[in-house]
């Protein structure tokens, strides 16, 4: 068809921890997925794969960007800072107790490498190292223990693996261990170093898959600078890495991908070290009647720009849900927006921390009720796949044979059936909606209570008799059941993104 319907596969070390949701018909696919990983300190490699999901026979991979611990962690992305939130789900950091996070990162396009199967590095390998750091000659031990889940190379599902150790211009070899994927050399080998300083030097432990006919296999590298390896042994399992990515010579000419890659190091402290910072941002909430302007929460406002802003306003919805205090938040931060706002046409219109963080604690609160409210009617339209369409240039008429064997239906047969069609999805929508007023969390019902409070006080006059009604449905519906509809996928109410006919109706009801 001249297109592909692609996904991606995300590996840490070689081991699958992610996938993103097919992009039907595209070959300019856009996800707009976010992926959170916990990761052990010590990982080697990310590694993300393009693949070209086929519904008969097994999946074409298109091609991978690999990034390496050291690639991520050049660009930093900031100082040491105190980030308010983070944790685990389920560990008691999760609400309500900061962390200090070093950030790294990579934000660009980078070029797709090409995939051979029978290249791909797996497996780790055993080993005990010593280096002294004086003495004359000075000779580093190189203990090669073992190796196991190799990638096979050979027709028989196995390898034939052996062990080569370089640095400072030596290199040993192990004996070959026929027919395995799970080698034991239980070898040393001995690499004298040269005298003086080493500087910057390196040792290097390859395996690879000895051919009788033609090049040997390789199986995976893993290397140590030598200053690391002083003065105490140096033993355990490590990962074996692939050799540099060599992705710029490729040209782009398998396409590339967008990345944004943040890596955080968090350490929690003890949570007596943030009792004055949970004093100070809950001060004005326990302490009412000071001037609104002074408070910790309005240097927040003023301080943050509109990229950070939605980051605090998450991690001061978990602060406050942590302390119980999170509709008294809500109800603060809308006043004093409601105080600073003159026309209430624009009320909560703008991505102030107000605006965000209603829209996150919604999310939070509200998220299990939101999929028992729309998830009926989304299956709904994705198992129909009817077509829509009400924009006259957008129209493909020659479609209408599937509806009609009478012929190409008219522009005004095609747009009479879409409004049908559209009335009554949104008819189903709103009637579960408006039907589950019960069901809505006792939370979210209080805090929408108190905005029409606000808002009634703010402006008292009968000609703004409707800003009580929309300054709650512009965060109900603009903010949660909307964004919704438009992606399912990132809301959990699917697990693949919309193909383009269902996401053309999803986007016209959405409006």
């Amino acid at each position: 068809s001249g297109s592909s319907d692609p996904y991606c596969v995300v590996k840490v070390d070689n081991e699958v921890v992610a996938r993103t949701a097919t992009v039907w018909k595209s070959l300019n696919p856009f996800w707009g997925e976010e992926i959170t990983l916990l990761l052990p300190r010590g990982f080697h490699s990310l590694t993300i794969y393009v693949l070209d999901e086929d519904t008969i026979g097994q999946d074409d991979v298109i091609g991978k960007v690999s990034l390496s611990h050291q690639q991520i962690s050049a660009e930093p992305r900031g100082e040491w800072a105190a980030q308010m939130g983070g944790g685990q789900r389920g560990s008691p950091w999760h609400h309500g107790v900061p962390t200090l996070s070093l950030s790294a990162g990579i934000d660009s396009w980078l070029s797709l490498a090409p995939v051979n199967p029978d290249q791909e590095v797996q497996g780790e390998i055993h080993l005990e190292l010593r280096a002294p750091e004086r003495g004359h000659p000075r000779v580093l031990r190189c203990h090669l223990i073992q190796a196991r889940d190799l990638a096979p190379r050979d027709p028989s599902g196995t390898s034939d693996p052996f062990a080569r150790v370089s640095c400072c211009g030596h290199t040993l070899e192990t004996a070959v261990i026929k027919k395995t994927r799970f080698p034991h050399w239980d070898e040393v080998l001995e690499l004298e170093l040269p005298e003086g300083e080493l500087g910057e030097a390196v040792l290097s432990v390859e395996v690879w898959d000895w051919d009788i006919v033609g090049k040997n296999d390789f199986l995976g590298r893993v290397e140590f600078p030598l200053d690391t390896l002083c003065p105490g042994p140096t033993r355990g399992w490590f990962q074996l890495l692939p050799f540099p990515s060599t992705t710029e010579e490729h040209g782009g000419q398998l396409g590339a991908l967008r990345l944004a890659v943040r890596l955080v190091e968090d350490t929690v402290l003890p949570p007596h070290h943030y009792q004055p910072l949970i004093q100070l941002l809950t001060e004005p909430i326990l302490c009412p009647g000071q001037p609104p302007e002074g408070t910790a929460l309005a240097v927040l406002e003023e301080v943050t720009s509109g990229e950070s802003r939605q980051d605090v306003a998450t991690k001061l919805v978990k602060i406050f849900l942590g302390q119980g205090l999170a509709v008294p938040l809500l109800d603060y931060l809308t006043t004093c927006e409601l105080a600073r706002t003159t026309n209430p046409n624009t009320l909560f219109r703008s991505n102030s921390l107000a605006s965000k963080s209603m829209e996150q604690f919604m999310k939070v609160v509200g998220l299990p009720y939101l999929h028992e409210v729309l998830k009926p009617a989304v299956n709904r339209i994705f198992e129909e796949k009817k077509y829509v369409e009400l924009d006259p240039s957008k129209m493909e008429l020659s479609r209408g044979r599937r509806i009609s064997f009478k012929g190409s239906l008219s522009e005004a047969q095609v747009r009479e059936s879409s409004l049908e069609l559209l009335k009554g999805y949104l008819g189903d929508i709103v009637d579960a909606i408006v039907g589950s007023v019960d069901k809505c969390p006792l939370p979210m019902r209080v805090a929408f209570k108190q905005l029409r409070r606000r808002a009634e006080e703010r402006f008292p006059l009968a000609q703004h008799e409707e800003v009580r009604y929309f300054s709650i449905s512009g965060f109900l519906f603009l903010r949660f059941f909307a964004p919704a509809v438009l992606t399912p996928k990132l809301f959990g109410l699917r697990e693949q993104h919309a193909e383009p006919r269902t996401g053309r109706t999803l986007l016209l009801l959405t409006k």
